[in-house]
């Protein structure tokens, strides 16, 4: 299976690289670089910024490549390779709906007709499916340097990084699915984003109570 997630990432950074070439002819001098809380456009770039996600994409498969040997012996992400890889996949998907979003809503805002996407919820929407799919693998993340909540507390116990880990995938499967109500909702987006960071800092602050507990006892 781990060859399928190779096969999946580099299909889908592959595309993103098409999808750039493709449009770059008709994109406009200046198209959309970055965007505030609320999905607004803040900020411009040349159109070759088109091939900014693609380049990163392509960056994180040479990453994720050289990972195993980068790895410490006590911290080796071969634990769970088959989790890592599902990880990669999943975040090239991220990279190739971004750039289909965002090529969408430029021509959209280019043609001047109605705004059938909105892009602030939509580039939301995508968020919260990745951390969804993260979450339902987060337990299965071994202790290591580079995936997972890495905070002192977590990597000086194997117990307090698997305790933490579990509740964090908990949570991050159950803020996906709020957060992407209240995206459908059309409720306020900072109320989505306040979910991500709920979810996120909720574990982080568990992993210090946790091992101080666990350190008290004795128990570590």
């Amino acid at each position: 299976m781990t060859r399928g997630y190779w096969i999946i990432a580099i299909g889908l950074t592959a595309m993103t690289w098409g999808l750039s070439a493709w449009y770059y002819p008709s994109l406009p001098a200046s198209i959309p670089t970055h965007w505030n809380i609320h999905g607004e456009v803040d900020g411009y770039g040349g159109r070759a910024t088109v091939f900014l996600i693609p380049g990163v994409a392509t960056a994180l498969l040479a990453f994720f490549a050289v990972l195993p040997a980068l790895s410490p012996k006590p911290f080796e992400v071969d634990s769970f390779r088959s989790t890592y890889l599902f990880i990669l996949a999943a975040m090239a998907g991220l990279f190739a709906y971004l750039q289909i979003i965002i090529l969408a809503t430029t021509f959209q805002d280019l043609g001047g007709g109605p705004k059938r996407i909105d892009l602030g919820r939509a580039l939301m929407a995508g968020m919260f499916v990745f951390f969804g799919l993260m979450g339902n693998v987060m337990g299965k993340v071994r202790k290591n340097f580079y995936i997972g909540i890495r905070v002192p507390w977590t990597l000086a116990s194997d117990r307090v990084w698997n305790d933490t880990h579990r509740l964090a995938a908990w949570l991050m499967v159950a803020g996906a699915v709020v957060g992407l109500a209240i995206v459908a909702s059309g409720a306020p987006l900072p109320f989505a984003f306040a979910v991500l960071l709920v979810s996120v800092f909720i574990p982080v602050v568990y992993s210090f109570f946790h091992y101080k507990a666990l350190e008290r006892r004795g128990t570590l």
